[in-house]
């Protein structure tokens, strides 16, 4: 990631500081508010790791440093008025000091963002105990099963659409999606992948 672009941003405003908002790079959840000067932002882009100037101790700090909880660097972006910061990222563990996810305590996530939440929650159990969970046994019987799965949710979502009620194909949908992100974790395929694919297929309208 480039760094031309540091001297650009308007850092008389804040004397030297610009806010940074840390978003969830999967699931769009706002995770905490900080502060970076120049040095933090150039370090952030250099280790990869979120890093801010802590207003309080007067010294830069990457978060995680401590409690190893790091927010991995996927992207930022300044706002139109080039003096705030959008940091998406990847959380390794709670973001909030207090061991919430976020530091605005445990917000609930976007219904659409919940899908990158479901798919990190069936990565973690893959290679647990079978008997500890219908996902891992799903996942520890193979990609053969996983596919079986999603043909069998495929046909039930299939036959709700035209022949039951609103509510049951709510529910043959969701199970769809869930069967088939374990299948495509069995796969080893990623979910961003997915979207990206979608993405690429896209033509705004003229």
């Amino acid at each position: 990631m480039s760094k031309a672009w540091i001297e650009e941003l308007d850092w008389d405003k804040g004397d030297g500081l610009i806010p940074a908002i840390v978003q969830d790079a999967g699931d769009g959840r706002v995770l905490m508010l900080g502060y970076m000067n120049a040095q933090a932002l150039s370090t952030t882009l250099d280790k990869g790791q979120v890093t801010f100037f802590s207003r309080s101790r007067n010294s830069l700090w990457t978060k995680g440093e401590t409690s190893e909880n790091y927010l991995e660097l996927v992207d930022i972006a300044p706002d139109c008025d080039r003096d705030t910061l959008l940091v998406q990222a990847i959380p390794h563990g709670p973001t909030c000091h207090l061991g919430t996810a976020t530091c605005f305590g445990e917000t609930g996530w976007p219904p659409v963002g919940f899908l990158s939440r479901l798919a990190r929650i069936i990565a973690q159990r893959q290679g647990e105990d079978p008997e500890s969970s219908y996902t891992a046994r799903l996942l520890a019987e193979g990609i053969a099963r996983c596919a079986q799965k999603v043909g069998e949710e495929g046909v039930e979502v299939a036959l709700a659409a035209v022949s039951d009620t609103p509510d049951k194909l709510t529910e043959e949908a969701a199970d769809l999606l869930y069967h088939l992100l374990v299948c495509l974790q069995s796969a080893n395929v990623d979910l961003d992948q997915v979207c990206k694919q979608l993405a690429a297929r896209h033509t705004p309208p003229p």
